[in-house]
């Protein structure tokens, strides 16, 4: 039923949603197979999709019948979409049914659990390689055409690796707190789903006490986030409370916060709880690294290591692999989940495997003496201030010990630092610049009510910009 060696009792529980209802492994092949009596094998759909049981079955039901989905937010503007259909041509689309009046003049050929498959009017369609399962955004939900290209090798690796050093078994039950159309959010439930867990499925926020009753009542056992995600559970105090059923804590998509990271850790330690923080993009189908918990503090701020049977390399500018400890270098990666590559139209979709399972990653690492290693920023997030080489991402870092809600953006000769506490634009200006070493005219300085994020909690540069 699924494109991975998995075959669960059909009388075991595969989901269970926030209003009640339960479903088995069973449920979704039957799915399935309804679905493969609708589409041909081989074809694209786009599937805007949500944290339920819709979105879900229609999901491992494509992959499972051989059709691409590609995965978008069911929240996509109406013009980004209509320029993504443009472009890539997709049979069908699989969406929610508040939606299905934007394409009146097209035949629905399947309905129920609130989504609906909506048949797109005759288009010339493009060839898909035999190789590809799907396409992810890396984008979010800003309508970009640029979309990573994920094998049918790429998922199964991936999964097996996450659910092995997570040692992920049939008696977990993840809640879902990260949405599907993100490789991390998907990555949760493909990793657990082979191993004929239960997923505690729901669209409710942290924000929400239907979220936490939810939690409570069906004894959720992991909880996966990003940095944007433990900040909000310290706020809400998660950390004071006691739930006896949670046994593992996951972080990924961006850089934990020092402080932050040492207070989850300590938590983790005193509470009996794993706390695993990972590294991973969606070019590499979802993760790369983990940092084992008996390391948490130990290592803080590290990403750990590569996935069983994969590596990290670190190369110069000119390409040479570096050795020593505290050097840095951009992070590259090999492995199986390694993508095919990306695709900015529809004529990429026949193409190939163009990473041959090495991924450069863009991003400035070093390793230390036991060959643990950390992130230091983005690459290409480097700018020169009066002929000093500076990483927006580090100076990021550095700032967030007196303002966590900084970002910071720019050009040579000139950084711009945006903050939401207008007290302290004197402060941080000062504060960089000592650090730094670095005359204060290189730093501007300014206020905005809110730092602008996407919907799985990273800074919008591009939004910043227009400030």
């Amino acid at each position: 039923m699924f494109p991975f060696e998995t075959k669960q009792p059909e009388n075991r529980t595969a989901l269970i949603t926030d209003d009640g209802l339960s479903f088995t492994y069973g449920d979704i092949s039957k799915f399935s197979e309804t679905i493969s009596k609708i589409i041909p094998q081989r074809c694209l759909v786009f599937c805007l999709s949500q944290n339920t049981v819709g979105s879900l079955f229609g999901y491992i039901s494509f992959l499972s019948r051989s059709i691409v989905p590609l995965m978008l937010d069911s929240s996509l503007d109406s013009e980004f979409l209509q320029g993504l259909i443009t472009t890539y041509h997709p049979a069908y689309l699989w969406l929610p049914d508040k939606r299905v009046n934007e394409f009146s003049t097209c035949e629905i050929v399947f309905s129920t659990y609130n989504y609906s498959l909506v048949k797109l009017e005759e288009k010339n369609s493009f060839a898909l390689h035999p190789d590809l399962a799907m396409l992810l955004t890396t984008s979010g939900s800003t309508g970009s055409p640029k979309f990573v290209r994920i094998s049918y090798e790429n998922l199964k690796a991936n999964a097996a690796s996450i659910s092995s050093y997570l040692c992920i078994d049939e008696q977990e039950r993840p809640i879902t707190t990260l949405p599907m159309w993100y490789a991390y959010g998907l990555s949760v439930i493909n990793s657990h789903l082979i191993k004929g867990a239960t997923i505690l499925l729901t669209s409710k926020t942290l924000v929400e006490k239907g979220f936490w009753d939810f939690f409570k009542n069906h004894k959720a056992s992991s909880l996966a986030g990003v940095p944007s995600t433990f900040q909000l559970l310290k706020q809400l105090k998660f950390f004071e409370m006691s739930f006896p059923s949670l046994k593992t804590l996951a972080q990924a998509g961006g850089k934990l916060n020092d402080e932050l990271n040492r207070y989850i850790s300590g938590y983790a330690l005193n509470a009996g709880k794993r706390f695993f923080v990972m590294y991973g993009q969606t070019e590499a189908t979802a993760r790369m690294s983990y940092l084992p918990p008996e390391y948490a503090i130990k290592k803080t701020g590290s990403i750990g290591m590569p996935l069983p049977g994969c590596e990290f390399n670190l190369v110069d500018d000119h390409g040479n692999e570096i050795h020593e400890a505290g050097l840095v270098g951009e992070l590259v990666y090999k492995g199986k989940n390694v993508s095919m590559g990306y695709s900015g139209s529809g004529d990429d979709l026949i193409k190939g495997d163009e990473n041959r399972a090495v991924l450069f990653t863009g991003d400035l690492a070093k390793k230390d003496e036991d060959n643990f290693y950390y992130i230091l920023g983005r690459k290409k997030r480097c700018i020169k201030l009066f002929g000093n080489r500076l990483n927006l991402d580090e100076a990021e870092s550095l700032l967030a010990k007196i303002s966590p809600d900084c970002a910071c953006t720019g050009h040579d000769d000139n950084m711009v630092i945006f903050t939401s506490d207008k007290t302290k634009l004197l402060e941080i200006k000062q504060y960089i610049s000592t650090k730094t070493g670095i005359h204060p005219s290189a730093f501007s300085v300014q206020h905005c009510d809110e730092i602008p994020k996407n919907a799985v909690g990273k800074i919008n540069y591009s939004s910043l910009a227009v400030l």
